[in-house]
């Protein structure tokens, strides 16, 4: 059983700008794996951050946590995956922001809040334990699921549903079908892909994810998920980009470069788990 001392300890290492900033997101998935009303104040806190990876990442974690204490801090990212339907007005209401990634946030998660009212028995669970913005497809040929992903004509629902059924499939062909994602769609849309091949932690992706981290020309938004991929497939062919984009000057990507390395260290390490902060109070005590 956690203390609430040791929740308190580790949420003052969240919020403790003093901390090296990887230690600060081991830190928030600790929170987020340890959960209750406790660990969502704590991570609630950290969103008067500079940082916009960490509050990028701390909205994330709280809709993952899909606690609904967390909703009067959400106005955007995490509110869908939260999964209760009292949202819907807000969700709706930021459909039509003007900036386009916050737009089809908001989209996406209402189209998810809808699916989910009309498919309850449908919910299921994620194989990679992940709340995602949208059901995957129920279709598992790669070459159909590849040309709904890459169709840009179509809804975007529906693409990110072809994009988390490839995942599910796995393999090699799915993650290079994934890795053209890099190429089109939203920013938005090839943020998600880069965050998917984060989760399937194979090779065979990394040239496209280096390139997009590479260019100047892509979003920070994209650069930094592609950066944290990259740290999650933690091969030493990942190492080189990693290096070189760790002081970027774009805040975001150093960042998430910082993060990646030590995500890279975490996965070649022989460390029980990356959201390790209660191990260490332990060991400490």
């Amino acid at each position: 059983m956690v203390t609430e001392q040791e929740v308190e300890a580790i949420g003052r290492t969240l919020v403790d700008t003093a901390q090296p900033l990887p230690t600060r997101f081991r830190a928030l998935f600790t929170l987020r794996n340890l959960g209750g009303r406790a660990a969502v104040e704590w991570i609630s806190r950290a969103f008067g951050d500079g940082s916009a990876l960490l509050k990028h990442e701390l909205a994330f974690c709280l809709g993952q946590m899909q606690d609904e204490a967390a909703i009067p801090v959400l106005i955007r990212e995490a509110l869908g995956a939260i999964g209760n339907p009292d949202v819907l007005d807000i969700l709706k209401r930021y459909s039509q922001d003007p900036v386009v990634e916050v737009a089809e946030t908001c989209q996406l998660a209402v189209r998810r809040l809808e699916w989910l009212q009309n498919n309850k028995e449908k919910g299921g669970t994620s194989p990679y334990l992940s709340v995602d913005p949208a059901p995957p497809a129920e279709e598992t040929d790669v070459a159909k699921l590849r040309e709904i992903l890459l169709d840009e004509s179509q809804e975007l629902f529906n693409r990110y549903r072809a994009m988390f059924a490839l995942r599910n499939v796995g393999g090699q062909a799915a993650v290079l079908a994934l890795a053209e994602g890099l190429r089109c769609g939203s920013a938005l849309f090839r943020h998600e892909i880069g965050y998917v091949l984060g989760q399937l932690q194979d090779e065979a992706c990394v040239p496209q994810l280096t390139a997009a981290l590479c260019s100047r020309a892509e979003s920070p938004m994209v650069r930094h998920e592609c950066a944290e991929a990259l740290g999650s497939i933690a091969r030493p062919s990942c190492l080189r980009a990693l290096r070189a984009f760790a002081g970027d000057e774009e805040r975001v990507v150093r960042e998430s470069c910082q993060v990646a390395l030590d995500m890279y260290e975490y996965e070649n390490s022989a460390q029980f788990q990356y959201a390790d902060r209660l191990c260490k109070l332990h060991a400490s005590s």
